[in-house]
């Protein structure tokens, strides 16, 4: 029994993971309109109205994030909670790095803007795309974001994920999103333009919720007191959030029963293909 439970999860998994071609959205822009343009096509694809409900929701088809409303409690020079996005404003992400924490930048009125708190030259680097706050790891220039029905501790998986980047100028960002058994379903590269300021956007749209996790990875190292971007580092950090309205992962039992289809299936073509041999 147990056998069979394990290839019917693993024929399921498999199955999952064997999609169409993903739609990309990418591009980059000097300036907030014309990362607007990028940002509202990858809305499109997702679907959802323009008007923000509960938690971020856009017509239970989409949900965004966009760290403005994150309390000053929770923003720079305070670290923000891993679980703040599922637990004190629930749009089903729960946010985690290798590194030793994450960071919202503060307000105006509150301290240094665009993580000047960490180097004072980030504040000509670095651009909010939705004024104020930008996002960022610290220690690490990876962040993870898993999804869970909105607030609850339940897996659930998406079929999009986007971002908007503030500052990729070289090669080396990127989003790489996973399935539930941790296959990768592909690294995707964030385009770079060269200066200050300027604004990159990736976004993934697959055509079934596959995606449990997402791994981005910004610039080349991480943000830090005497990591100056120029030459061959790059620091880049993010701003908004995409991504499709997280759904719930079917229960143990319907994945052993979808994975035991897959079998019969695969069974009943395999002898179709012998008998036509014989």
């Amino acid at each position: 029994m147990k056998t069979i439970v394990f290839a019917g999860l693993v024929m399921f998994g498999t199955a999952l993971s064997v999609q169409a071609a993903p739609i990309v959205i990418s591009g980059t822009a000097a300036d907030i309109a014309g990362i607007t343009v990028l940002r509202d096509a990858f809305r499109t694809q997702i679907g959802g109205g323009t008007v923000a409900g509960a938690n971020g929701s856009f017509g239970g088809l989409r949900r965004e994030i966009n760290w403005d409303g994150v309390p000053d409690m929770f923003s720079a020079p305070n670290n923000l909670p891993g679980n703040f996005f599922n637990v004190n404003s629930p749009r089903g992400v729960i946010l985690s790095t290798p590194g030793t924490g994450l960071q919202v930048s503060a307000n105006a009125a509150v301290g240094p803007i665009d993580f000047g708190n960490i180097n004072a030259t980030y504040p000509q680097e670095f651009a909010p795309f939705s004024a104020q706050k930008l996002f960022t790891s610290l220690g690490s220039n990876i962040t993870d974001v898993t999804f869970f029905v909105p607030g609850t501790a339940l897996p659930a998986t998406t079929s999009a994920f986007g971002s908007i980047f503030s500052d990729v100028n070289l090669a080396g960002s990127s989003i790489q999103f996973f399935d539930l058994l941790n296959n990768s379903l592909g690294s995707f590269a964030v385009p770079f333009l060269a200066g200050s300021e300027n604004f990159s956007f990736l976004g993934v749209k697959f055509d079934t919720a596959v995606v449990n996790r997402v791994r981005i990875t910004t610039g080349t190292a991480a943000l830090g007191a005497g990591v100056n971007d120029g030459g061959g580092t790059d620091v880049a950090v993010m701003d908004d959030f995409l991504y499709a309205e997280p759904t719930a992962v079917p229960e143990p039992g319907s994945l052993i029963l979808l994975g035991t289809g897959a079998i019969g299936i695969a069974t009943r073509l395999r002898r179709r293909s012998n008998k036509r041999r014989d």
